[in-house]
């Protein structure tokens, strides 16, 4: 069974001000996104956050590309 982002991402209202985390750390999907964009590899990015797997990210990156879908309305899966 594979998982899915909504296994990874959750939002709990006084959690960093609600904003989407990786459950069980307060580490925002924003955070990890900003990191990607600013050039560090995911290699780095588990180095420097040891509560994360390589799983964590790719349900971020999955999380923004699903927002992404709703915000343009697009249905392409």
């Amino acid at each position: 069974m594979s998982m899915t982002w909504q296994d990874r991402i959750t939002v709990t209202p006084g959690v960093r001000s609600g904003k989407p985390c990786i459950k069980g750390t307060r580490i925002t999907v924003y955070d990890v996104l900003e990191y990607l964009a600013g050039g560090m590899t995911e290699a780095q990015i588990l180095g420097d956050f040891p509560d994360l797997t390589a799983e964590d990210i790719r349900a971020c990156l999955a999380f923004a590309a699903a927002r992404e879908r709703r915000l343009t309305g697009s249905s392409v899966a």
